[in-house]
């Protein structure tokens, strides 16, 4: 994991370094008086993307599928001499049908709101306090097995306070260090939560099998966070976009050395006004959360231990942005 995490972090800072020089424009705005930058700066994109694929008589074979992936960035700052304050909100939610008579499958589901406030401490640095709220909107499967739930809405939920210093050298990157950070990990499931699902404490059974004492719902805990941001457009035209959002979490208290990463990417290519692609990763690592692993396929479970996780999802569809 510290290989990863140092390679997420370089690439991040790499960014940074090579898009950092402030461009003639970018001086005489800065130059201009605080009243120009002050205010709100609001904006958005949203995006659908649907496919559909159809046989009949086919002689080389095929299945019939069909698929639609949704996306909103929604994005609320306010920015004065002595302070900033920016929200955002992330949702995505994507279903696949393959055959005529399958049932619809879930290909993406989040709801990731951050707002962090902070009071000016020197040219690019600033006081700062953050919240984070991640969830799912329906239930997830481990399919083929369609019957058993594995997640759900806040099952799991992550709700991240923290305090500490964000540095914001310019409008496209922020780096934000918080020593004291609370992170609350709710399954609000209780199957899930007697299972140990994502990490809380599991319930209890004597040597028959009866159960003494339901698993916690909640788990606490309080460490050190690392969140970077980077976002900016490309070419004269800007038909590229990159947003990346990295975010390192220690708890001081269990296993310090074992850092929980998150790591998403949305990549944004623009071919007209209303029609772009979208290339989105996640990858995550939680050494509390205990993911089962069978190698061969015949159903048996080989190995259970924590995994990086990773996401990939590739559209082409209507985007609208403002």
């Amino acid at each position: 994991m510290k290989k990863i995490i140092s390679f997420l972090a370089v690439i991040l800072i790499s960014l940074q370094l090579a898009f950092s020089q402030t461009t003639d424009a970018e001086k005489a705005l800065l130059n201009k008086s605080t009243d120009t930058l002050a205010g709100w700066k609001r904006g958005a994109v949203i995006g659908v993307n649907f496919s559909q694929s159809s046989f009949n008589n086919w002689s080389a074979g095929g299945q019939n599928s069909l698929s639609i992936n949704g996306l909103i960035s929604v994005f609320s700052n306010y920015k004065n001499k002595n302070s900033a304050w920016d929200n955002m909100l992330d949702l995505g939610y994507g279903l696949l049908q393959q055959g005529k008579n399958n049932k619809f499958i879930k290909t993406d589901d989040k709801i990731d709101f951050t707002s962090k406030y902070g009071r000016n401490a020197s040219k690019h640095w600033y006081y700062a306090a953050l919240i984070n709220f991640k969830t799912q909107m329906t239930p997830g499967y481990n399919y083929p097995n369609d019957s058993v739930e594995i997640s759900t809405f806040l099952a799991p939920a992550y709700l991240l306070g923290a305090l500490g210093m964000d540095y914001k050298p310019n409008s496209h990157f922020s780096a934000f260090i918080a020593p004291a950070t609370a992170k609350v990990t709710i399954v609000n499931q209780q199957l899930l939560a007697d299972a140990g699902a994502f990490g809380v404490d599991p319930a209890s059974y004597d040597n028959s099998g009866t159960l003494l004492e339901h698993g916690k719902k909640v788990r606490n805990e309080f460490g050190g966070y690392v969140r970077m941001v980077y976002n900016n457009t490309f070419f004269q035209d800007k038909s590229v976009s990159l947003l990346s959002k990295l975010d390192l979490f220690s708890n001081y208290v269990h296993n310090p050395q074992n850092i929980d990463v998150s790591w998403e990417t949305i990549f944004g290519f623009k071919v007209n006004k209303y029609i772009a692609a979208t290339l989105s990763t996640h990858l995550l690592y939680d050494d509390d959360i205990m993911i089962a692993v069978d190698n061969n396929n015949d159903g048996v479970v080989d190995a259970t231990g924590p995994r990086t996780q990773f996401k990939q999802v590739l559209s082409i569809g209507f985007t609208y942005k403002f």
